[in-house]
């Protein structure tokens, strides 16, 4: 009655948003709030009504739209909500809309909103009730919509001012792009606009920045302004004007053409295993032939066709045997000699390593380090050198170092609880009286969803709760006092995901801050910018430790995902490439990490493969951005659980020969890329 008498004097936009299940409604919602209140100075009173189904037979809706808003919250403390979010149930009406519809957009109109939307629910092909509520009806799409042939069924391509053909980053979204602007051009006989000036965008909602969004938000704002949206005088647009119809950039983490990257590395490893048993098979023939021909020719003198005969045999049979195959039995007696002294020579890093080759046990048995097989057939011997072969030699299946350290006994010093005063005080405690800092740091859950401590009730009880709270570069400051950063018996690794990079910037800043600060101490004044320069590209070179930042496991098996996945990817390859660009070596930006897949229930070889198949993604990333592989591979390194099950027994055998077979085989990589770096923490399984 009153409210909507009056509601009917007020001139209010309203823009409602409908569309198929699933299309991206909220998040192309969220994106346009977003954009209404970027380029408009925040001044719009925003009302935003979410229709959720009810369901037929509990009767119950899961109203979750909000989940996806991102852009609703206050900026400020002084400007106040300017959002107002209300979720309603269809209420088992059979349609898109609540019977409350009405009621509640006079309701806002008269409560002096300058804007209402309404998101509906996912409508099918004959659905538009939408439409005699609105000012504006908007429809959001995906480019799979089966054939053409089907736009002739969906009614709102009749009614629609602006349609969006949402997740265009999917195949055959351009297509689409043209055939929903025909189909439109023809239902509202529009034949004096051109089909590429139809109000139809190709958006992508789940992009930051997308450029196809600001083109609907663009044509958009027109057409609220049209039916009275009331913009204050002094307000300027602050967006940038895009010349787009859809998304653009569409570059890929992973190239189109790169697709099948994973299939192709199985073929690889594959091949390989199956090149090593054809080599044997021939490193066996050969020398079973060359015996033979030996043997005719010492008993049997006369026998010199059939001498002949097996010598050529032998001889075919070794030019079929790659170069590599050849050079492995050829340096068999060698490897047997050396692994038969005492001590054994290596080189690691231009440094001469001298090792003893035995050990003495407590009952004074001595046991040798490394044993070989005692294998007599060359088949046998060049089978075991391509699959398996010593510690330190390729594939590595054995280890990646010819021997284990001897001068630490590693400990990795955990720590995180309160603050971070409190929590340096614990790593003190641990590393007193250890040569080797390996510090390890666990955050509260405040600080792995990149919030920020607070006294609201679902934050204030888990500030500094299970992990160190750590919300300013302070912060880090104090919980790393006392400790040489850059010293090369000083590591940190740091146990974070979705913050990562602003955490591991937060770091590498207190490294530097504190040597600079050493110069200060040691020269009693300020450095120069140069100096500072220098300090800087010294601190980089020479800080050790890991980061975890691994989003696709987060993605698989954790939660702390706070950007979209492809901005978390794109990021670890900025942090990637500034790490090659400034000569970070020690330092590994990734922990490509299986124990949390573990702990969402993957037993060991789905652990390992979707270990690998992340860690291979990250490499086609990487090299998709023009990234050398040997300039990035070494730093990348890998974490997995440890358990009872018998797999884990040769979980580390079995990839790092996968990953040195990929690293060489596939992609060409040098032999310090092919070595695969891993540590295990037992999963409690």
């Amino acid at each position: 009655g009153e409210i909507s008498a009056y509601a009917a004097t007020k001139n209010v936009a309203v823009l409602g948003i409908t569309g198929t299940g699933g299309a991206g409604k909220s998040s192309l919602t969220d994106e346009l709030i977003r954009r209404l209140r970027l380029d408009l100075g925040d001044s719009l009173r925003i009302a935003l009504i979410s229709i959720d189904p009810s369901r037929r037979k509990t009767g119950g809706a899961l109203l979750g739209d909000r989940i996806r808003m991102n852009a609703i919250s206050p900026w400020s403390q002084s400007a106040g909500p300017r959002v107002f979010m209300r979720s309603l149930a269809t209420r088992d009406v059979g349609s898109e809309i609540s019977p409350a519809l009405p009621a509640v957009i006079a309701a806002c109109k008269c409560a002096g909103f300058d804007l209402v939307i309404v998101e509906t629910s996912g409508i099918g092909q004959g659905d538009a009730a939408i439409v005699p509520h609105v000012d504006i009806p908007m429809y959001v799409m995906t480019p799979e919509y089966g054939a053409a042939s089907q736009l002739e069924k969906i009614d709102m391509l009749d009614f629609a001012q602006l349609i969006a053909v949402n997740k265009f980053d999917r195949k055959g979204a351009l297509d689409a792009l043209r055939d929903v602007s025909k189909q439109m051009q023809r239902n509202q006989e529009a034949w004096s606009t051109p089909t590429d000036q139809m109000p139809v965008f190709g958006t992508m909602a789940a992009r930051f920045n997308d450029d196809g969004v600001t083109a609907l938000y663009q044509a958009l704002k027109e057409k609220l302004v049209a039916k009275g949206l009331q913009i204050p005088a002094q307000i300027k647009a602050s967006l940038p004007t895009v010349n787009v119809r859809h998304s653009t950039n569409q570059t890929p983490i992973v190239p189109t053409a790169r697709s099948r990257y994973l299939a192709e590395i199985s073929d690889t490893v594959r091949g390989y295993k199956k090149r090593a048993r054809q080599q044997a098979t021939l490193a066996r023939e050969v020398q079973q032939l060359t015996a033979s021909a030996g043997m005719l020719q010492k008993h049997k003198q006369d026998q010199t066709s059939a001498i002949d005969a097996l010598s050529e045999l032998a001889k075919a049979r070794t030019a079929k045997l790659d170069a590599d195959a050849r050079h492995l039995i050829e340096q068999w007696p060698d490897m047997q000699k050396a692994y038969a002294g005492d001590e054994y020579v290596v080189k690691i890093r231009d440094k001469e390593i001298r090792t003893a080759l035995t050990s003495k046990s407590l009952s004074g048995t001595t046991i040798r380090k490394v044993a070989l097989p005692q294998y007599e057939d060359h088949g046998e011997v060049l089978k075991w050198l391509m699959l398996d072969n010593v510690p330190g030699s390729y594939p590595y299946t054995a280890g990646t170092f010819a021997f284990k350290r001897e001068n630490e006994d590693p400990t990795r010093m955990f720590a995180g609880e309160g603050d971070a005063k409190r929590t340096n005080a614990r790593f003190k405690l641990l590393s007193a009286g250890m040569d080797a800092k390996r510090l390890s740091t666990a955050f509260d859950s405040v600080t792995l969803y990149g919030n920020d401590p607070d006294k609201r009730p679902d934050i204030y009880g888990k500030v500094g709760n299970s992990g160190v709270s750590i919300a300013t570069l302070d912060d880090m400051k104090v919980l790393y006092s006392g400790f040489d950063l850059c010293s090369p018996s000083t590591s940190v690794s740091m146990t974070i995901n979705g913050p990562a990079p602003t955490i591991l910037a937060m770091f590498m800043n207190t490294a530097i801050d504190q040597n600079i600060a050493k110069f200060k101490s040691d020269n009693g004044r300020e450095p120069t910018d140069t100096e500072t320069a220098k300090i800087k590209e010294w601190v980089l070179e020479n800080v050790r430790g890991t980061v975890q930042a691994d989003i696709l496991k987060e993605d698989q098996g954790q939660n702390t995902c706070i950007f979209s996945t492809e901005f978390s990817l794109k990021v670890m390859g900025d942090i990637a490439q500034y790490f090659v660009h400034n000569k970070v070596r020690n330092f590994y930006s990734v922990s490509i990490s299986g124990y949390h897949i573990a702990e969402a229930g993957a037993n060991p070889i789905s652990q390992l493969a979707f270990t690998l198949s992340n860690g291979f993604t990250l490499v086609e990333a990487y090299l998709a951005r023009g990234m050398h592989i040997d300039d990035f591979a070494p730093n990348l390194s890998f974490f997995f659980s440890n358990g009872m099950d018998p797999e884990y027994t040769v979980m580390g055998r079995v990839a790092r020969r996968i990953w040195a077979v990929a690293m060489k085989e596939k992609y060409g990589a040098n032999e310090r890329s092919q070595k695969l770096k891993y540590h295990i923490q037992t999963s409690g399984r």
